[in-house]
Parts: structure tokens; C-alpha cells; sequence
């Protein structure tokens, strides 16, 4: 049986957002964590304000220092983002949002495109903004099949999305869009807020259960194990016991980690050293 490493565990760039880019990129090196999922914004890696060769720039920065993007997470839970958007404009430039972000992790080198499922206004007949959600999707998995990319579709908690929130309104989406290009990762947040876990989705998703952010809350926030209340010993022994391969993302976006963002990576490493080599 596989049991999960420290090599998967990876760093995000989201509590460093106050440092600059180069800051997080050492750090990830002076933690010898050589697997980084990159987050999408200003001032870090925003695509809407890098160009081509901008982003080919910071690509020689991360390969110098011999790091790997597992993943690429564009900003998109704050307006004007949303897959489900009522309004066609909207909608319209979310999708292309998620095309230039879909490039751009092309050329950071990144397998997998982070990518959430908006919301629908809550007065409107919840199938409506599914459709629109599912449409969006469907164009998505094109052009992720064509750049040989993989989009890893998170579910939100239920303040964030009344769509996808759970394990099941996960697998009916996947299975609805059907592309092997569309696969499920998880948030231990949403899991937590669902009264769910690991098992229940590698129950219901198997192998398409392609990546994970790692982290503790109360039972909401993003934040360093044992800031929070989450049984985040019992979700590593699940993941030992489904031989879960793929990365473990430590996305803290809490903002009592900014000033001081390497003592929170400091703490976490600490305990998953302890816990996973123990």
C-alpha cells in the first residue's frame, strides 16, 4: 500500500502575497519543497497583466531553483470571476479568463488548471446556472485536451457555490461533462463543512481523484495544522489507506500568515514530518 511522502506535499504562494514573488520561490528552497502550486494574482502572477514573455521569465526564475508547478490556480472566487455567470458577457470572459490561464500553466509547465464552479443567483432555478456551469466546463476540457492539461475541478463550500459543494454534486458534474481532461480534487474545508472525508470521495471518484489543498480550519479558514480543529491525522491515514498519489497543497489564505509567511510554513512542515515519517 502507498503511503503518502513528504515529496508530495507542496507549497502555495497565496500567504507570501504580501512578499514578493522571488521571496516565496527562496523560501520554497530554504524548505527544500520542491513542488509549488502557483496562485494566480497580483502581484505574484496575474495573467490578465503578464505578457508571454513575462511569464516565460518567471518560468527560468522557478526552473533555477530546480522547482516544479504541480498545479496553477488563477484567482476566481472574487468578482468578476464565475463559470455560472446569468449574465453572457460575464460568463464569456470567465472562460477566457480560464483559456489564458490555461496557457499560461502550459508554460509554467503546470499538469493541472485549478478550476471552481462560479454560483447561480439563489432565487433562480438551481438546474439554470448548472447548465451554464456544465457549458462552461465543456468548452474548458477542449482546450485543456488540446494543451495536454488537466483541469482540477474543486469544490466550493456551500456560502461560495450553491452547486458543486460536496462529493456528490462533484461526481454528477464530472460525469455529466465526461471529458478525461475534467477530474475532482478536494479542499479539506468544504469536505469538513460537507461532514465528509477522504473515503467518501474515493468512493465515489476512484482514480479521478487527482489532487488536494491540504489544510485546517475551524472547521472554516484556510490555516496551519493545529491552528484549526480538523482531524487532519485521521484524513493522512485515509490517504494512506486509498494510496493516494498525487499532491497535498498547503494553501493558507488566512491573513494572520502574511507578515510572517515562513513561520507558518515552518509549523506546518514540522508536524507533517513528524506525522508522515512517524
Amino acid at each position: 500500500m502507498a503511503k503518502i511522502t513528504m515529496d508530495q506535499v507542496a507549497g502555495m504562494n497565496f500567504h507570501y502575497k504580501h512578499y514578493p514573488l522571488e521571496y516565496f520561490l527562496n523560501a520554497m528552497v530554504r524548505y527544500e519543497c520542491k513542488n509549488i502550486e502557483l496562485w494566480g494574482a497580483s502581484p505574484h502572477f496575474y495573467v490578465d497583466d503578464l505578457s508571454l514573455h513575462e511569464i516565460r521569465n518567471i518560468k527560468k526564475e522557478i526552473n533555477r531553483r530546480d522547482l516544479s508547478v504541480v498545479c496553477f490556480t488563477p484567482e476566481q472566487c472574487v468578482y468578476p470571476i464565475n463559470l455560472a455567470a446569468k449574465e453572457e458577457r460575464l460568463r464569456k470572459k470567465s472562460i477566457q479568463y480560464f483559456i489564458k490561464s490555461a496557457e499560461a500553466a502550459k508554460e509554467l509547465g503546470a499538469p493541472m488548471l485549478l478550476v471552481t464552479p462560479g454560483w447561480g443567483y439563489e432565487n433562480e432555478e438551481p438546474h439554470e446556472a448548472w447548465k451554464r456551469t456544465r457549458d462552461s466546463l465543456e468548452k474548458l476540457s477542449t482546450v485543456a485536451a488540446d494543451l495536454d492539461l488537466t483541469l482540477a475541478f474543486e469544490p466550493l463550500t456551500r456560502v461560495e457555490s450553491n452547486l458543486v459543494f460536496d462529493s456528490k454534486s462533484l461526481k454528477r458534474m464530472l460525469d455529466e461533462v465526461n471529458s478525461p481532461n475534467l477530474k475532482g480534487m478536494i479542499d479539506t474545508i468544504p469536505m469538513a463543512l460537507a461532514n465528509e472525508d477522504f473515503k467518501n470521495y474515493s468512493n465515489l471518484l476512484g482514480e479521478d481523484l487527482v489532487h488536494i489543498h491540504f489544510i485546517d480550519g475551524k472547521p472554516e479558514g484556510h490555516l496551519v495544522w493545529g491552528d484549526g480543529v480538523l482531524p487532519l491525522e485521521k484524513y493522512i491515514c485515509q490517504l494512506n489507506e486509498i494510496g493516494y498519489k498525487g499532491f497535498l497543497t498547503l494553501e493558507y489564505t488566512s491573513y494572520q500568515y502574511v507578515q510572517n509567511p515562513d513561520e507558518a510554513m515552518e509549523r506546518s512542515l514540522k508536524i507533517l514530518t513528524d506525522v508522515i515519517d512517524g
